[in-house]
């Protein structure tokens, strides 16, 4: 006799618990750990992606970059062409003389050994006191030529080309054209030995006592031969032709002529 409440059919074990979740949830496979996988692994695999991406731009950039020497310099800024280094050579001479301003008269003295000479206070002074050196030496330095105006240059150069049948060029190698005299500026001198007269304005003036004690002596009172052998200019040597450089302004003014290499003129 079955009991009030119960059925007749007897409980399937298989029916257990599980029986109380509905077959379509049951069967549904289980997607939240694969929602929640999917974008962690997108967003490492992106990151390693990026990592070795940028690891590749470096090695390239190392391995195609121009390699930098110790000698090698900086592009320019622009595409213009770098400026070209000062050549040696002058445009300013005329058959490889050097153009100079002519000396003002208020600036001009005689010296005491010659009357008839002149030079710029500076030179006359230093001149007087390498000329007293030189006596105390036993040694007579007497000046030939001092000061030369442009007008004087013009008649020595022109006038006596002319009469030596002379070319430009020959002539330019004994005398210097108009305007590019030193003589003009008031610090050149000519000098011989007044001992040995013979000697003067020619080039075995080099053998006397006069020239000797000059080329040991003359620095001392900033004088200094303007055209010894071989010279830059081209100018035929002249052992007798010194000019001076003790101040400002003859120092500027002939520059160029110590330093400068003009270009041959051929005769």
């Amino acid at each position: 006799m079955n009991k009030a409440g119960f059925s007749g059919k007897p409980r399937n074990s298989s029916n257990d618990l599980g029986d109380d979740i509905p077959v379509a949830v049951r069967d549904t496979p289980v997607a939240t750990p694969k929602m929640w996988l999917q974008p962690q692994i997108l967003m490492i695999g992106g990151v390693a992606g990026f990592i070795l991406l940028a690891l590749i731009s470096v090695f390239l950039f190392f391995v195609t970059a121009p390699k930098k020497t110790a000698d090698s310099q900086p592009l320019p800024a622009t595409s213009a062409p770098p400026t070209p280094a000062p050549s040696n050579n002058s445009n300013d001479t005329v058959l490889g003389h050097f153009p100079y301003p002519e000396a003002p008269q208020s600036e001009l003295v005689t010296i005491s050994a010659n009357r008839g000479i002149r030079m710029r206070k500076s030179a006359a002074q230093k001149f007087e006191e390498m000329v007293a050196a030189a006596h105390s030496a036993g040694v007579t330095i007497v000046p030939i030529s001092g000061f030369r105006s442009v007008k004087d240059q013009e008649q020595l150069f022109f006038g006596v080309s002319a009469q030596r049948n002379q070319t430009p060029a020959e002539r330019a190698a004994l005398s210097a054209p108009p305007g590019h005299s030193e003589h003009h500026t008031g610090y050149a001198v000519d000098v011989g030995d007044g001992r040995v007269p013979a000697t003067n304005l020619q080039t075995n003036f080099d053998n006397t006592k006069a020239y000797q004690w000059l080329q040991a002596n003359a620095a001392r009172f900033s004088f200094e031969m303007s055209f010894p052998k071989n010279n830059v200019q081209g100018v035929s040597y002249e052992p007798w032709h010194w000019r001076f450089v003790g101040d400002r302004d003859s120092l500027e003014m002939f520059y160029k002529a110590r330093n400068l290499k003009p270009a041959k003129i051929s005769p």
